[in-house]
Parts: C-alpha cells; sequence; structure tokens
C-alpha cells in the first residue's frame, strides 16, 4: 500500500438546481455546493475550508469541524458497479480525493501535514440526501452509510497553502481503535451497545456533534435519520 496522497484538490460554488414546481421529489427544487471541480494551483485552507469552496447547508455542512471533506477514490469503482452510473472523483462532494486511505485506514484524531497546513480528522460523514438528488437515486443516502464508504471530515490545526498531487505526512494518531469505520458500525449499526456509544463519545478528538447525538442516546433519545436522508421534500 501506498503513501497517503492526495488526487485532487477540490471546490465548488452553490448552485441552485431542480425544477420549480416539480412533484417528483427527486427532481424539486434545492440548493448545494456538492458541484466540485478540481483546482490544479495552490489554494489556502483556513480553519472554515478551502478559499472559494463553499456551501449551501451551513447548519450541516462546512464550518471549523466539517473544514474539508475527504473521500477515497478506489470507492468509485465499486459504485460505478452498484449503481451502473457514470459516477467518478468530485461526485460525493469531497474537497480531497485520496489514495490509499480509507475509512478502515483512518482515525478519529489523526493528524497529517498537508502542505503547509496541519490538518486533523474529526468526524466520519454522516450521508445526506443530496448525492441522491445529484445522481436520482432516492436511496443513496442509505447506501452510502449501508457500505460504510461515507468518507470523513478534518479540522484545520494550522492554517497554509495546500495543493493536489501532495502526499499527506501522518504526524500523531492518539486513537488507532477508532476507525471510521468502527465509529460508522457505532453510529449505525451496533446501536444497542451503549458502552461502545458512551467510550466513542468519550474520545477526546470525536467532533461535538457526534459526541451531541451519543450522549442522546445514552439518554434514550434517538432522532429520526428520514429528513437527512430523504430530504425535506419527501412524499
Amino acid at each position: 500500500m501506498g503513501s497517503p496522497y492526495v488526487q485532487n484538490l477540490l471546490v465548488g460554488i452553490v448552485k441552485q438546481l431542480g425544477k420549480p414546481g416539480a412533484k417528483n421529489p427527486l427532481e424539486r427544487e434545492w440548493e448545494s455546493g456538492i458541484y466540485k471541480n478540481s483546482v490544479n494551483d495552490e489554494k489556502w485552507l483556513s480553519k472554515n475550508g478551502l478559499t472559494g469552496d463553499e456551501v449551501a447547508d451551513k447548519k450541516n455542512h462546512g464550518g471549523p469541524e466539517k473544514a474539508v471533506f475527504a473521500y477515497s477514490t478506489k470507492h468509485y469503482d465499486a459504485w460505478k458497479v452498484e449503481l451502473d452510473i457514470n459516477i467518478g472523483i468530485g461526485a460525493m462532494g469531497e474537497n480531497i480525493a485520496l489514495d490509499y486511505l480509507d475509512e478502515e485506514t483512518v482515525c478519529i484524531g489523526d493528524t497529517y501535514r498537508f502542505g503547509d497546513a496541519i490538518i486533523q480528522v474529526s468526524q466520519p460523514r454522516r450521508p445526506c440526501w443530496k448525492p441522491a438528488r445529484r445522481f436520482k437515486i432516492i436511496d443513496f443516502a442509505l447506501r452510502i452509510q449501508n457500505t460504510g464508504r461515507t468518507g470523513w471530515y478534518f479540522r484545520v490545526l494550522k492554517e497554509g497553502f495546500v495543493q493536489e498531487k501532495q502526499n499527506l505526512i501522518l504526524l500523531e494518531r492518539p486513537y488507532p481503535e477508532w476507525t471510521i469505520s468502527k465509529c460508522n458500525d457505532v453510529m449505525y449499526v451496533k446501536k444497542s451497545d451503549l458502552q461502545l456509544a458512551e467510550e466513542l463519545a468519550s474520545c477526546e478528538f470525536l467532533a461535538p456533534n457526534w459526541k451531541q447525538t451519543l450522549s442522546k442516546r445514552l439518554e434514550g433519545r434517538e432522532s429520526s435519520i428520514e429528513k437527512r436522508v430523504f430530504g425535506p421534500n419527501k412524499d
């Protein structure tokens, strides 16, 4: 296995999408920054993300704990086969498309040097309905969730210029037991294992919103996933 490598650096602006008045929930009006384009030049990476990158839903996307969304390039081969569609790098709205890293090999708190910046893994991505709208597959978020091909987020510890075709240099791995894959397992599969939920919630470098969700579970409260996975306009 090779060294972690940034194959593509991607940014995008918010677009107005869909058809006004459409009855089909997959065709209704929506807005998103999911459409990203690769950039070859250096980009400034701040605490809130890459210069030139936009998010539409600032409540659920972006911000310091979700400054950089990363996705493994190898997943696209599997999606092409399973979905029989033209899908490739950038399709999930990622900011960095990575070779030689995936949910099995990335852990909460992993800290990397990326160009002049230093970034740290904060949480898995919780799949939402926007890839479903993009590709007209109503249960796409559930498929992403159930396969574990979710991707993950980085927070920025040190701002700096970054560029594609650079290696990520691992500086620290404080929680090797908490891979992204295991976190997803706790969140979506082993819901009844409250001890695991408590252990994950106590992980120092896990993002606050994940800790809050796990804390609700420990209190006997589970939020509905309908709006997140099917969107606000599901019939």
